[in-house]
């Protein structure tokens, strides 16, 4: 699993998305965009981004390196704003930490993105079913020369369902993605190239959702435990990966 680390500090505020993220301090000297498990989209949101940066790692994409902050609500007493002090003590336990990029730039569109790193990006996010990496909300730093993809959030979808029970792989296997508002769509005749060269496997798939915190594995009827949650994980994984009726511009296989 992912590297766990002590809250020491709570910094800032960053008011830039509806969750709250906040700049924190850890006990390793480390500085962290922490997301929080009481943040209203839950620990879900954690759960894509920790498999999301992983499988980004395996394609050779730059992001972020993760933590598992462990936040201690005492924290909490120390805030003047209500409404941080209000998710501070909501999020007691493990939150996410996102190894902060001093001096990053958000990604406007000058920076000529080398259009392998942009291929493989747009089959990442066909892949995971990603539908925030728009021109409005890229969610893509540039930092010392090179583009970084953050926030994973948003993919993943088919997991919301499952507060009912696990549903069906094939399903999301079968799902196309829309492309249209993406911010590498102009590419898009790239990706069978890069489609051809990716070269992951279920073992790929098992080591990615391994690197997820079990407490952020809330059971659901048919996956009670977290290793049965793992399971169903790398089940719709796998099944997604079998098939490209989800990827723009190739048939079904």
């Amino acid at each position: 699993m992912i590297e766990t680390v002590r809250v020491t500090h709570y910094v800032t505020p960053l008011r830039e998305g509806g969750s709250l993220p906040g700049l924190v301090e850890g006990d390793d000297l480390g500085t962290y965009v922490c997301k929080f498990r009481g943040a209203g989209q839950g620990v879900r949101v954690l759960v894509a981004e920790v498999i999301v940066s992983a499988l980004a790692s395996r394609l050779g994409l730059r992001t972020p390196d993760l933590v598992a902050l462990d936040l201690d609500p005492e924290i909490a007493r120390y805030e003047a704003d209500e409404e941080v002090q209000d998710l501070l003590n909501a999020s007691p336990g493990l939150n996410l930490g996102i190894d902060f990029l001093p001096g990053a730039f958000g990604y406007e569109g000058e920076a000529g993105t080398p259009p392998d790193v942009a291929a493989k990006i747009l089959w990442l996010d066909a892949f995971i079913a990603n539908v925030d990496r728009t021109w409005r909300n890229p969610n893509l730093l540039l930092w010392h020369g090179d583009v970084w993809v953050i926030d994973h959030g948003a993919s993943l979808y088919f997991h919301h369902a499952w507060p009912g029970g696990v549903t069906d792989p094939a399903r999301f296997a079968a799902q196309p993605w829309d492309i249209g508002d993406h911010v590498f769509a102009r590419i898009v005749e790239r990706l069978p190239a890069v489609d051809a060269a990716v070269d992951l496997t279920e073992a790929d798939l098992t080591a990615c959702v391994a690197d997820v915190p079990d407490v952020w594995l809330e059971p659901v009827p048919g996956a009670e435990t977290p290793d049965a949650l793992r399971t169903a994980y790398v089940s719709f994984l796998s099944a997604r990966l079998a098939t490209r009726a989800w990827l723009p511009g190739a048939s079904a296989a």
